[in-house]
């Protein structure tokens, strides 16, 4: 019998696609291009999935060695969701970008928007559910996705236009506001 399981894979594919949610993420992309003048779409793809297979293999024990629970990370990435969103929303900047570097990979985009805390957290979860080497397949396939959106962050706008990618962001920090207000709902205990 095969380690692979098409189910198992397209399951984790299909749930970390979802958290990630790339497509959505687009007009944050665009925005950080444009902020930074280019990404590098290799080192945030190549960066993202360092973080994520080590969250796959350490991640409770990291959390644990902080005496971090899963529901705390959860927040803390919220948070930064939530004012990402507030960025989009006012057009105000509150991350602000380093003048000597050229490039946005990492922060945020690698982290907390491609492998943030809700993609981490997925990640525990999946590990619990499924057979590692798929969870792995799945992470790789995402990957790939990301990969190609980032590649094609330029293409996507110019087929977006200025008054298209305007609307997006404004829509999507809505989303990224009710998705960081969810998470913290979702994650508070009284």
């Amino acid at each position: 019998m095969s380690i692979f399981n098409l189910k198992e894979i397209l399951s984790v594919s299909l749930i970390l696609f979802s958290v990630i949610d790339i497509l959505g993420s687009i007009p944050i992309i665009i925005d950080l291009r444009k902020k930074s003048g280019k990404i590098e779409s290799v080192k945030a793809t190549l960066t993202a999935g360092v973080i994520m297979v080590a969250f796959l293999f350490f991640g409770e024990s990291i959390l644990r060695l902080f005496g971090l629970d899963v529901e705390s990370f959860s927040i803390a990435g919220a948070i930064v969701i939530l004012l990402i969103g507030m960025e989009m929303i006012l057009g105000i900047n509150l991350f602000k970008s380093d003048p000597e570097m050229k490039t946005t990979s990492i922060v945020p985009l690698a982290f907390p928007i491609i492998a943030g805390a809700g993609t981490m957290t997925t990640i525990i979860t999946l590990r619990a559910e499924f057979d590692l080497a798929n969870v792995l397949v799945g992470i790789f396939l995402n990957l790939l996705l990301v990969f190609i959106v980032l590649k094609t962050s330029g293409w996507i706008e110019k087929k977006l236009g200025k008054s298209g990618a305007d609307i997006l962001r404004k829509a999507f920090g809505i989303i990224l506001l009710a998705i960081a207000v969810k998470i913290i709902k979702t994650n508070l205990h009284f």
